[in-house]
């Protein structure tokens, strides 16, 4: 059979022709345009501006993403690369007319705001997806998770007090600052943890259910710690701080009394999902608004009201799939970007003193979360290569702890160049999760 011209399989020599013909317009077009726009000769209305940084930011994360995929990397390692190299760790470096352009005070607010939302959204589905009672070997599950958080974070709180100058910010007390670097140290990432597992085929395994029920667990404990240590950021002394923790424990008690009862009932009796949909967002931002009002972070309200929602639920799981891919897609690279901006290697300088801690941070974080959570492992009977490979996947901080480090940053806990280390911090060991373990993987032999 003879096929019609320009249906082949592949893409036909007028295919090509016309796409380079479209590039050498769009190229002679920037060179034309751009320079007037970034001299001002050309008016751009603030929307859209905003709609270009949006359009450049997600072509830069999704492209990095599908490059760290085909090296057989987690995507969204690309995507945080993506974000970062917009801001003046790279772009700014080469073309800092571009970043103050695409970027002014304006569309960053604007993508702040657009963030926060993907935010508050990632955090009710990381708290819908806290898992107790799934929990296989409880016990290697509890040795894992204390160890894993344990070790990094003393180890954590010790370099923090050792390079306090370099990191820590103004406006808080070294207790708070302490206790805030040790926590960001002992995380661990469970979306991107989750996302390894599967690409490595590990999610069906042993090790990878415990590595999933620990980060979950770990996860739970985290924010719990993180809602304690932001109750004493407050300026209004012991009263104020009081006032937080109460409130705080106030609204725990409510959400485990009230509303997961409630959201239980509405969930097997609610028929329609669209409307569904619409009371757990409503939710989750409502949430997010009282734990602001209380002096707290809002992605905090945003998990603990994820972790009311019902498991066993086939509703919900189609709900939070459906909002998964926006959020995932979409809003969290604006955070990315955002966090990209924030992010500058340049503070490190020719300063030594700031490499060294720069480079101990990252030994010293991946050795104590490895030895730390496969450690614990190990001793309470897990064989020993099983446990290296739990301690490796703990050893994953991603998104987590980007956001734990803006939380950190917006409160005045640490210095842009205590942000710039746990970024570096975040990128370096989920990278190194990926490699080791697939090279671990590939080394055992077939069933």
């Amino acid at each position: 059979m003879t096929s019609v011209p320009g249906t082949e399989p592949g893409l036909g020599r007028r295919t090509w022709l016309g796409i380079g013909a479209g590039l050498v317009i769009l190229i002679g077009s920037v060179l034309l345009w751009v320079p007037g726009l970034l001299r001002a000769e050309v008016a751009v209305d603030p929307i859209t501006r905003f709609l270009l940084a949006v359009a450049v930011i997600l072509m830069a994360s999704h492209l990095f993403g599908e490059l760290m995929r085909r090296v057989g990397q987690p995507p969204v390692l690309g995507e945080i690369l993506g974000g970062l190299l917009l801001g003046p760790s790279a772009l700014g470096q080469v073309w800092p007319e571009a970043v103050s352009w695409l970027f002014p005070a304006d569309v960053l607010d604007s993508l702040d705001k657009a963030a926060q939302l993907g935010l508050v959204v990632f955090m009710f589905l990381l708290g819908c997806e806290l898992r107790t009672d799934r929990i296989e070997r409880p016990r290697t599950v509890t040795a894992a998770v204390l160890g894993g958080m344990g070790l990094p974070l003393v180890a954590g709180v010790g370099v923090a007090l050792a390079a306090g100058p370099m990191l820590a910010g103004a406006a808080v007390s070294t207790l708070t600052y302490c206790l805030f670097f040790g926590l960001a140290l002992a995380i661990t990432a469970l979306p991107v943890l989750a996302r390894i597992l599967v690409d490595l085929k590990l999610d069906g395994t042993g090790v990878g259910a415990l590595s999933l029920s620990s980060a979950a667990i770990g996860d739970g404990v985290a924010w719990l710690l993180l809602t304690l240590i932001l109750a004493g950021t407050g300026s209004g002394g012991v009263g104020q701080v009081s006032k937080t923790a109460g409130l705080a424990v106030a609204l725990v008690l409510v959400t485990y009394l009230c509303v997961r009862p409630a959201l239980a009932a509405l969930v097997a009796r609610m028929e329609s999902e669209r409307l569904l949909t619409v009371v757990l967002v409503i939710g989750a931002t409502g949430f997010s608004a009282l734990t602001q009002l209380i002096n707290l972070h809002p992605l905090i309200g945003a998990f603990l009201f994820g972790v009311a929602v019902p498991r066993n639920s086939s509703a919900t799981d189609r709900i939070g799939h459906q909002l998964q891919g926006f959020t995932l897609m979409i809003l969290l690279p604006l955070f990315f970007a955002g966090v990209g901006l924030n992010t500058a290697i340049g503070l490190l300088g020719a300063d030594l003193g700031h490499w060294l801690v720069a480079v101990g941070i990252l030994v010293l974080a991946q050795v104590t979360k490895v030895a730390g959570a496969g450690g614990a492992a190990w001793l309470a009977g897990l064989p020993r290569g099983q446990a290296l490979q739990l301690g490796v996947l703990m050893n994953c901080r991603g998104v987590t702890e980007l956001v734990i480090a803006t939380i950190g940053l917006q409160y005045g806990i640490i210095s842009r160049l205590g942000f710039t280390v746990l970024v570096l911090t975040a990128v370096v060991t989920t990278a190194f999760t990926g490699w080791f373990m697939r090279r671990m993987t590939s080394r055992e032999p077939s069933p």
